[in-house]
């Protein structure tokens, strides 16, 4: 089993696009801002006794309890990684979707299109049939379309 403190360096390091929550009695939760939907607890109550559980409610072939949440105690390095991936990527596209898409516009009425790409993990920005851009997170994608002055649409 990981202790607490190689479950946070993992989650920590491994995914820079949640945000760290402390909570009481020394737990902490890992949020992601960016979801689809109004879940954003990706990890729920990381105990210091290495106990902790994580968002699964919308992906398959792990038990779940009452909440949607599997408990992660006894999860692996890999399985950790594998797990948070998974939840995250279940936030991130639509129910009933496996493409999340979104179209940016600028001042000067151009359009780029932000497209999660599950296949390869990784978030592109297209011109048209043009790929503009490519990054490891919705975060970084985002923030470089700011930075280049466009908008969600």
């Amino acid at each position: 089993m990981l202790t607490f403190e190689e479950k946070l360096e993992i989650i920590e390091s491994s995914f820079p696009e949640l945000t760290r929550k402390d909570v009481s009695l020394g737990r902490v939760n890992f949020h992601y801002e960016e979801a689809v939907i109004d879940k954003k607890n990706v990890v729920y109550h990381l105990h210091p006794n290495g106990n902790g559980y994580v968002f699964g409610d919308l992906i398959e072939g792990y038990p779940l309890d009452e909440r949607g949440m599997v408990n992660i105690r006894d999860f692996s390095s890999n399985e950790l990684r594998k797990i948070i991936g998974e939840s995250i990527h279940s936030l991130s596209v639509l129910p009933g979707s496996d493409i999340e898409s979104e179209f940016w516009m600028n001042d000067e009425d151009q359009t780029l299109e932000l497209m999660y790409e599950p296949e390869l993990e990784l978030w592109n920005v297209y011109a048209g049939d043009i790929l503009d851009g490519t990054f490891p997170s919705k975060n970084e994608a985002v923030q470089y379309l700011d930075e280049e002055g466009f908008t969600r649409q």
